[in-house]
């Protein structure tokens, strides 16, 4: 199978674990060549993992302040532009914080995520409610918030209308069906998504949202995750700016903005280009100049809703080995597990090891495991490594994203701290790891105390 598609489908393109685990987790490292860099030192880690307890959850505040500047800059040729950062990816107060103070904005789904961006002093159009089979309570928060709603289905208006009213400003999700490509690649099936409208429903909706009192307009769309492919982000811009020229022909809408949401990834493996987010941002507006200038709607906005490529490559899943078993295999096993990082189990996705302790010297071919009752709790299958003890501090890359929150309680196991390492080198913890008595908390007719 071909590798780039390997690296841009995943998770997608290949949703079974069962399948997948033999193609992205066993993809072997070579030691010395290729490897990721951790952001810290062995040493200062050293410094850590003696004050916070592993497992834990790294983030590099510097990395992520630099990646979210190198994005406006990228797309300071757009006066409107705005990033609002997918807080499902990395939803902690203290990340958001230090988002909200290099300018982005939020995307939120859930009533959760709209409290916590809230209670953050987000407000107004700084936040984006992007949801589906939305509940009728968090469209009125939503509303109360000033959010920007993004309706995801036709039958929404009717219902927004019902249980909140109709914002003067709306936003709807496009799904264009069929095959999404690039090139000679198949970049996934929209089709297949739950998401968004069709084209005629997307119409039809802006000209029922106009008549209810709608006056400012937009339109979204994400049409393939994790792409490692400075072509996505242009290609999809095109399709959208065409799409808003026949909104205009069709209802007379001039859109405010242009949601290219999601889809720009990382390379999870050690080697091979990372995305260029300044070729991507011109790749954009060449695309808005050929089409939207010469159609009279040069004053269209550009956002963005980046959760995977502004904070994954930050973030760093801190483990220690604590067993060694050999039966069939040579098994290293950590005491992280699929709660503290779901996406090698869910998707057979790839994440580079690195032990910290032993970055060089002879190596052995290992399954690096947790603790759960599952066989797909599995860092790595058949992953070549140094020759690990028990004791060595591991370090799991790229998990600044869709780690910590796709966490889960199987086995009851608790979900781990995370620790922010501050530009001034200092670390603090930003989340401490559960205990008992949280797990317990909501239990009804049960007293932890006896």
């Amino acid at each position: 199978m071909d590798k780039t598609i390997v690296e841009i489908m995943e998770p997608i393109f290949f949703p079974s674990p069962a399948y997948t685990c033999g193609i992205m987790l066993s993809v072997k490292e070579k030691v010395g060549a290729c490897m990721k860099t951790p952001f810290i030192s062995r040493e200062r880690l050293a410094e850590l993992t003696a004050q916070f307890p592993t497992p834990f959850h790294l983030y590099d505040e510097k990395g992520i302040r630099a990646r979210a500047r190198a994005l406006h800059e990228a797309f300071a040729w757009n006066p409107g532009f705005k990033e609002y950062f997918a807080v499902k990816a990395t939803p902690n107060p203290a990340i958001l914080k230090i988002l909200k103070e290099e300018g982005c904005g939020v995307d939120c789904a859930s009533y959760v995520e709209l409290l916590m961006s809230q209670k953050l002093g987000f407000a107004g159009d700084e936040i984006m409610f992007s949801s589906n089979n939305t509940p009728a309570e968090e469209f009125r928060l939503a509303r109360e918030l000033g959010a920007t709603i993004n309706l995801d289905a036709y039958e929404d208006v009717a219902f927004l209308k019902e249980v909140a009213g109709i914002p003067k400003v709306i936003s709807c999700r496009y799904n264009p069906g069929g095959v999404f490509e690039l090139g000679t690649s198949i970049m996934d099936h929209p089709e297949e998504a739950k998401f968004g409208m069709t084209k005629a429903q997307l119409i039809q909706a802006f000209k029922d949202l106009k008549e209810l009192g709608a006056e400012k307009f937009g339109i979204h769309a994400l049409l393939a995750s994790n792409t490692v492919s400075n072509a996505y982000y242009p290609a999809l811009a095109r399709q959208l700016f065409e799409l808003a020229v026949e909104i205009l022909e069709a209802t007379g809408i001039k859109l405010d903005f242009i949601n290219l949401s999601g889809g720009v990834g990382v390379n999870y493996q050690p080697d091979g280009e990372e995305n260029d987010i300044a070729v991507i941002g011109q790749g954009v507006r060449q695309a808005y100049e050929d089409i939207l200038t010469p159609a009279g709607l040069g004053q269209v906005k550009i956002f963005t809703e980046l959760g995977r490529f502004m904070l994954a490559p930050f973030g760093l899943l801190v483990t220690k080995v604590t067993h060694k078993k050999q039966t069939y295999r040579t098994y290293l096993g950590v005491d992280a597990s699929a709660v503290n990082l779901l996406r090698p189990a869910m998707y057979g996705a790839y994440h580079h090891i690195t032990n910290m302790d032993r970055p060089e010297g002879p190596t052995e071919i290992v399954d690096v495991v947790g603790s759960l009752c599952e066989n797909n709790d599995k860092f790595a299958i058949q992953r070549e490594l140094p020759v690990s003890q028990i004791g060595d501090t591991l370090v799991i890359h790229d998990t600044g994203a869709h780690g910590f929150s796709m966490g889960y309680q199987y086995n009851a196991k608790l979900r781990s701290s995370e620790i922010l390492l501050e530009e001034n080198g200092q670390a603090r913890m930003i989340r401490r790891a559960e205990r008992p008595e949280d797990y317990f908390e909501t239990l009804y007719g049960f007293d932890f105390e006896k």
